[in-house]
């Protein structure tokens, strides 16, 4: 693993007699020199270039010369300087074999003259010098702090390697070194009293990362957004990998600032880190919305103020060659809201609001930061800060497809996969399969939740003290289903809440009940097809009890589709009216989010506070809704609402109705209906049946259910379970008086 840093192996050190290199050209070549004997001795068998280390810090590539005599190492002055020797000292030399994975893919160095030029300044095109220096120091190694001559144009230079980065490396860490290959990537610096001039040099800020042969975002804890990633580097980091003059040529500005948006939980936040961690600049500064508040006057200003401080200092002395600044705003809607919004009495949130767009686009914009904000709600942002020149790239960070989730179940299993941890029957397509509208930090929880199963397995509650078995520990599939019951998405379907609609088993209530249903289902494949408007209404009329809501539930799960929520009065008891009217529009911002959607608003009359006396109703849910079935969902959503009522008329009267692209009816149950339904429940003598369902002839689903029920206790009080097992049967006389008590009328 120390390889993976740029150390290396290597054998066991001899010394030789440090001279002089033969002449002034070689010294120019950053070699070492050694006679063909020795050559020999440290060359290692199949590699084409023979590496040494010199001293303990300096990796050199070493070539034969007749001049040099055996057990000597000719260095130039540059080098012995670096390893502390002079002509005629020992140095210690041994055998350096590279690791695995050693190329260079970014190489910082510092210019200087080697003999410095009083009063001159030097001008160099980053482009061409880069050409010349991997043509002569191709295949070396190259080591941080490391001093190495050579010449351009004419005039001798020295660099020192500041960084050199290997592959994949996100930090440099220790003494770095790596080998230059064409692929790496450098970057000239030089004081600015040295009297070198830097032009046509790239911006560092993006080309470490973007210089990489493969940059995989799973490596990083990232799945499920290669889409939105490739969307954010086109729009925001793509003018920064190329030279200053060829944007000016453009005549561009980069991108200063990018919101990225969306559900909670789906990874907005990991994706701004670890794009601020790559990035080859300075550290990103990472800030909660309400951390800059203050309580005194102008603190909250000046703690904006001091974000940019760095970047403004940077811009004044570096110009286009300033590092990159990154400032991560998390949860900005909590300090960026509309201007004016806030009735707080300080205006902090507006002077918030003010400060940050003067910093990013005011006369002294900055051209070296990027500020990347971060909201579940982007609706109560200022539409200021959201026009171009500011927050311009928006990126909607969505709950993850099957795929997305099947990347990011894998990213949290791979550590107890590598372990052995992970049961054989465990399947992830499976598991991304169920787990619809789950967030990246749902699925999370899921792995977490799964785990928690397999380690309680090998506790024991009567001898916490007990050794555990580390090697039995196996996390398996039942593990992960159980868990799927414990975390449940926030955005899925309300799975209890529709089965508490139609808690009675369901049954086949007939030909006109099954009609209904089987259009109902029509709308639904419309939907799952993607023909046609995305918004599709229907609405569910029919007497109180007649089975439209157990109907509409038994739709929404029947449908799959990844979102499903019920409306319903009783879930807003006491609320006001505003308050009603939020909750109902969260469900519909709600469904919003996933590509397919189901809400049932289930006895609309109810949340519209229907009282038939006067009539009464709320004006503010009526337009509301009315609105709301009027809007369209956003591109690529689809939405389909069911609404139920039991006065069909109020609904017309209130215009409500007309809301709706198609309505059924769903009628009583007529005898030959109540016949097939208590012939399904068995609870009746076949001799029975007529005469029990001509008796209830014309009643509601729900209330024929209450009728058995009631009638299922017999007469004497005893259990009704005799009946519901199939032991014993309705009395008929019993189930005459019931049906007495409850319809009078009727019979």
């Amino acid at each position: 693993m120390a390889g993976r840093f740029g150390f290396g192996s290597s054998a066991a050190a001899d010394l030789l007699t440090v001279v002089n290199t033969p002449n002034q050209d070689l010294a120019l070549t950053n070699f070492a020199y050694c006679s063909p004997t020795d050559l020999n001795r440290f060359a290692s068998p199949g590699s084409r270039d023979v590496f040494v280390l010199v001293g303990d810090s300096v990796v050199l590539t070493l070539r034969a010369h007749q001049n040099i005599s055996i057990n000597h190492i000719a260095l130039n002055a540059i080098q012995r300087r670096h390893t502390r020797v002079s002509s005629g000292d020992q140095v210690s030399v041994s055998k350096f074999i590279p690791p695995d994975n050693f190329d260079l893919v970014l190489l910082r160095v510092d210019l200087d003259f080697v003999k410095g030029k009083a009063n001159r300044t030097e001008q160099l095109d980053a482009a061409i010098l880069a050409q010349q220096l991997h043509k002569k120091f191709i295949n070396q190694v190259m080591t941080t702090g490391q001093k190495v001559s050579f010449e351009f144009c004419g005039t001798n230079y020295i660099f020192t390697v500041n960084q050199a980065l290997l592959e994949g490396q996100v930090d440099a860490k220790g003494l770095d070194r790596g080998i230059i290959s064409t692929e790496t990537y450098f970057v000239f610096e030089a004081s600015p009293n040295s009297g070198i001039k830097i032009i046509n040099q790239r911006e560092a800020a993006s080309s470490k990362i973007f210089r990489h042969k493969e940059f995989n975002l799973e490596k990083l804890g990232i799945g499920g957004l290669n889409t939105e990633f490739v969307e954010i580097f086109r729009r925001a980091f793509a003018s920064r990998v190329f030279p200053a003059h060829v944007v000016n040529k453009l005549g561009i500005k980069h991108v200063k600032g990018m919101l990225l948006y969306g559900p909670p939980g789906t990874g907005k936040t990991l994706m701004a880190r670890q794009i601020g961690k790559l990035l080859n600049g300075m550290e990103p500064k990472i800030v909660n919305g309400p951390e800059v508040l203050s309580k005194y006057v102008g603190e909250t200003e000046k703690n904006v103020r001091d974000l940019f401080a760095d970047a403004e200092n940077d811009q004044r002395t570096k110009g286009d060659a300033s590092d990159l600044h990154v400032i991560i705003f998390d949860e900005i809607d909590a300090i960026c809201k509309s201007r004016g919004s806030t009735r707080d009495g300080t205006g902090v949130h507006d002077g918030i609001v003010n400060q940050l767009l003067t910093k990013i686009d005011g006369v002294e914009s900055l051209n070296n930061v990027l500020l990347i904000g971060m909201t579940n709600r982007k609706d109560l942002l200022d539409e200021a800060l959201l026009r171009p020149g500011r927050l311009e790239v928006h990126v909607e960070i969505s709950l993850p497809d099957e795929n997305g989730r099947l990347q990011i179940l894998q990213i949290h299993t791979n550590k107890m996969k590598e372990n052995s941890f992970l049961a054989a029957d465990v399947s992830l397509q499976e598991l991304a399969a169920r787990t619809k509208n789950y967030s990246g930090a749902e699925l999370e929880g899921v792995v977490k939740s799964a785990v928690s199963y397999a380690l309680n397995r090998q506790i024991s509650l009567d001898d916490l003290t007990k050794p555990l078995d580390e090697e039995s520990i196996k996390v398996t599939m039942d593990d992960f289903l159980n868990a799927l019951h414990e975390i449940v998405p926030a955005f899925g379907a309300s799975t209890d809440d529709l089965e508490r609609c139609r808690l009675n088993e369901i049954v086949d209530c007939g030909e006109r009940h099954k009609y209904i249903q089987a259009r109902a289902m029509l709308l639904v494949e419309e939907i799952k097809v993607g023909l046609g408007s995305p918004l599709v209404k229907c609405l569910l009329e029919g007497p109180s009890g007649s089975g439209k809501t157990a109907m509409a539930a038994t739709i929404g799960l029947e449908s799959d589709f990844p979102f499903v929520k019920i409306i319903s009065a009783e879930t807003m008891i006491g609320l006001s009216e505003a308050s009603k009217c939020a909750q109902i529009v969260k469900v519909f911002e709600d469904a919003y989010k996933s590509l397919r959607s189901i809400i049932i608003l289930d006895d609309i009359e109810r949340l519209l506070e229907f009282v038939p006396i006067g009539p009464r109703f709320s004006t503010l849910i009526l337009q509301t809704l009315l609105l709301l079935l009027k809007r369209l969902p956003p591109k690529g959503k689809r939405l389909l609402v069911i609404g139920t009522t039991s006065v069909m008329g109020f609904l017309e009267s209130v215009v409500i109705s007309d809301a709706f692209s198609v309505s059924y009816h769903v009628p009583e149950l007529n005898k030959e209906d109540v016949k097939k339904v208590l012939k399904q429940l068995k609870v009746f003598r076949e001799g029975d049946l007529d005469y029990a369902a001509e008796a209830v002839n014309e009643i509601p689903i729900k209330k024929l259910y209450m009728l058995v029920e009631m009638a299922s206790v017999g007469a004497d009080g005893k259990s009704a379970e005799a009946i519901y097992s199939g032991q014993e049967k309705i009395d008929l006389n019993h189930f005459f008086d019931i049906l007495r008590d409850i319809s009078p009328n009727r019979y």
